[in-house]
């Protein structure tokens, strides 16, 4: 049986803001990663602001991805915000 799930890490200011670093979450079929970031913003409190205004950057097996690239099962899904320069 293959595992049913996706990774999902957070990292720099998302991840203290929401007080976690990784979710284990059930894959759904056809899912997108802008699906995966509203379902995650849906919770209302500090996880709207993943779509809120500032942006967040996406990662798909550590590779950068759009909103509408697929994750399916496996995957890991890390959201980030944007790297400021300096």
């Amino acid at each position: 049986m293959t595992d049913q799930t996706l990774t999902v890490r957070f990292f720099a200011r998302l991840r203290e803001e929401l007080g976690t670093e990784e979710l284990t979450l059930p894959a759904d079929k056809d899912q997108t990663a802008g699906d995966l970031l509203a379902a995650l913003a849906s919770r209302g409190g500090p996880w709207a602001q993943l779509q809120g205004n500032q942006p967040v950057m996406i990662a798909i097996n550590q590779a950068m991805a759009k909103p509408g690239a697929p994750v399916k099962a496996g995957d890991e899904v890390a959201f980030f915000p944007p790297v400021t320069g300096g």
